[in-house]
């Protein structure tokens, strides 16, 4: 007999409103530039008082010593080890409709198996579509709205216009597999990935939570209410345009990056060259090492995550 890799709860039931149940899918790791993705997650999870209602196995799924969980030291011994888990949960929107959540650490290995797993997550509640939240670095300025990739496996269900007009050959991740055997199943699958401002990717940005929560709205056909995360954005916007009226010299390597964004974007609207004439523009060098110091002048962002939410 097989390995099972997920264990459903015997007397677990969630309920379809209209014959239709979303289930949010939100793998942290690779996709999750800025904790966008995390904190997108971790606001669902508080809209309602869910239950765990199946449990991967994530002894076989995650590789220990390349993710690392943490462990206090107590003086003179070891306590509060924090196991990673990959849990699904049974929530409700703010409207009330009730819909899953599954979330937690990407699988580093066994992700045909992890899809499989998902499919019968899928079929035994009656799942109608599986919609997943990214976010990846991307060399824009903070200054412009949040781009977002949409991608489905049905063309149907895309929403919104791709900003990508050719292929890309991009690293794979257990969410891109998932959506292609899902649809490979006759499961739909969308998702959304944000854009990232490259030199924000390492701390908190809830402004990307914000835009992925309103595409989930959206795709997801779900109701969030999305003040709290607003609050959070606008707090931290606050913080970086404090941060850049301090220091001109990363506020001039922002205005290379508007111009390099604006540049470009007007030029493949315009069918001509991608290249800014004559104006300087920051090089990678320039931006990583102010970016640095960036960084390291702004205090944590707002709403501190709290790292063992997903095991209430």
């Amino acid at each position: 007999m097989a390995e099972r890799l997920v264990h459903i709860v015997d007397d677990a039931e969630v309920h379809a409103e209209n014959g239709e149940l979303t289930l949010v899918c939100v793998l942290t790791g690779f996709l999750d530039a800025g904790k966008s993705a995390e904190l997108a997650a971790r606001h669902l999870a508080g809209l309602s008082d869910g239950k765990v209602v199946a449990t991967f196995d994530v002894d076989s799924l995650h590789d220990y010593r390349a993710r690392r969980p943490p462990v206090s030291f107590m003086r003179d011994h070891y306590a509060d080890y924090e196991a990673p888990r990959l849990v699904v949960r049974a929530l409700r929107d703010s409207g009330g409709t009730p819909f899953l959540l599954v979330h937690g650490p990407e699988p580093d290995i066994r992700w045909e198996g992890f899809a499989r797993a998902m499919r019968e997550v899928v079929e035994h509640f009656g799942v109608t579509r599986v919609v997943s939240l990214g976010a990846v670095p991307m060399a824009a300025p903070h200054t412009r709205p949040i781009a977002i990739t949409p991608h489905a496996n049905r063309a149907e269900l895309v929403t919104g216009t791709s900003p990508w007009s050719s292929e890309l050959r991009v690293p794979a991740s257990a969410q891109a597999l998932l959506e292609i055997r899902l649809g490979e199943w006759g499961i739909d699958m969308l998702g959304f990935v944000a854009h990232v401002p490259h030199y924000l990717a390492q701390m908190e940005y809830p402004q990307a939570s914000l835009a992925l929560l309103e595409q989930l709205e959206l795709g997801g056909r779900l109701m969030v209410d999305l003040t709290e995360v607003r609050r959070a954005a606008e707090v931290t916007e606050s913080e970086i345009a404090d941060h850049l009226a301090a220091h001109d010299d990363v506020s001039e390597v922002v205005r290379g990056l508007e111009l390099q964004y604006d540049t470009f974007h007007a030029a493949e609207e315009a069918g001509s060259s991608l290249l800014a004439g004559d104006e300087p523009l920051p090089t990678g060098e320039e931006i990583g090492r102010q970016f640095e110091q960036f960084l390291a002048g702004l205090d944590e962002g707002p709403g501190e995550s709290d790292p063992g939410w997903e095991g209430r």
